[in-house]
């Protein structure tokens, strides 16, 4: 018998062309989901490990943010195959496409009402189905756009289609409708049967009724949303209160927290405009160049402040750079930060940073923490 081949993290972080810092931060981040074997102590990686992290990898290139990668997994599962994840990433392009709230497409998105009845039909045949192959199906029926569906609200990230198949899914699951055979699968009951089977007003009457029952969880992240808004301008605040020095400080500290390498402050006297360096690997061979301004809110970050820190990382030959602002950037800005070829340089601005620091708990404290608990499948199943 051939033994599988084995892979160590940085092996792995390089075959899917990821640097081991980030690598590592995304190996960290989806342990959950990314098989691996103990070797004389030692955690190693196999092919189905780097498939996984290379589709985690095609995800990020896309656009999504690692919350919003972590958000979609939870929903629908991560891809059990090579075919699946190519049918996932074929279905799922956001390149070029806004996901900005936006009323009158927000207006087009089918709410949990008009969800409910077309959900359970795609289950009709009483075969078993992923939660991703029953939202592709919903997609399919209501013959959505890439912008209907990646729509966000204009209160948080969380995607307005995506939370109300949520929804329609929590209140036939909750009526008996629909039960959940395996995590992320779901089948079609009897009930739901005789419920496809009756009279237009019947079915009208029980759909006005399960319209009214809401999620717990989701009343629940609506609340935490709101606290987390809440601390986010709190953050700002106490940050364009700081001596610049000090914000710099902050900043690095971030960095080096997220896992992207050893963070320090350059030579405030002689920084050439750059304020600070991550060292992305133990000898510093990779370095991320970074500027830290901090901007009122009213004070814009313009395309000659972004341009000027691009000629910069030119002085140092450096690749990367991150700009950190309290405040926002232009459009310019932001349209000549994607433009440069020679270089990636990306913008953080105040929400982002604010956001940033509470999710890698930089200057906050955990206050009170809630366990929610779900049926571990796994444990049930029969030898």
């Amino acid at each position: 018998m051939t033994k599988n081949k084995l892979f160590t993290q940085t092996k792995m972080s390089e075959k899917v062309g990821w640097s081991e810092g980030n690598g590592r931060r995304w190996i960290k981040a989806f342990k959950d989901y990314i098989p691996f074997e103990k070797v004389n102590n030692k955690k190693m990686y196999n092919n189905e490990s780097i498939r996984i992290l290379s589709f985690l990898k095609d995800f990020r290139e896309m656009g999504l943010s690692m919350n919003e990668i972590k958000k979609w997994v939870k929903d629908n599962g991560m891809p059990e195959n090579e075919t699946e994840t190519k049918q996932v990433l074929h279905e799922n392009k956001f390149e070029n496409i806004s996901n900005e709230y936006s009323k009158d497409i927000a207006k087009t998105i089918p709410t949990i009402k008009e969800l409910l009845i077309p959900y359970l039909d795609e289950l009709r045949d009483g075969n078993t189905y992923s939660a991703n192959e029953l939202t592709q199906k919903i997609v399919k029926v209501f013959n959505l756009s890439e912008s209907q569906r990646i729509m966000k609200y204009e209160t948080n990230t969380d995607t307005i289609f995506l939370s109300r198949i949520r929804g329609a899914r929590y209140s036939l699951k909750k009526e008996g409708y629909i039960i959940e055979v395996n995590k992320f699968s779901y089948q079609i009951t009897a009930e739901g049967l005789e419920l496809l089977e009756e009279n237009v007003f019947d079915i009208a009457v029980e759909v006005e009724e399960m319209e009214k029952l809401v999620d717990p969880l989701t009343a629940i992240k609506e609340n935490v949303n709101d606290l987390h808004n809440q601390l986010a301008d709190e953050l700002l605040n106490e940050l364009m209160r700081l001596d610049w020095k000090k914000f710099e400080d902050i900043v690095i500290d971030l960095l080096t927290t997220m896992g992207y390498g050893d963070g320090e402050v350059t030579d405030r006297t002689n920084d050439e405009g750059l304020d600070g360096i991550i060292k992305e690997d133990k000898l510093g061979l990779d370095n991320i160049y970074v500027q830290a301004k901090r901007y009122g809110i009213g004070n814009s970050v313009g395309r000659a402040a972004v341009q000027g820190f691009s000629g910069a990382l030119d002085g140092k030959g450096a690749r990367k750079g991150v700009f950190i602002t309290t405040s926002y950037f232009t459009n310019g800005a932001k349209e000549y930060a994607k433009k440069v070829d020679s270089k990636s340089i990306i913008l953080i601005d105040g929400k982002e940073l604010a956001s940033l620091m509470i999710s890698y708990n930089v200057g906050v404290d955990i206050k009170t923490t809630f366990v929610v608990k779900e049926l571990n499948y796994n444990y049930f199943k029969e030898e």
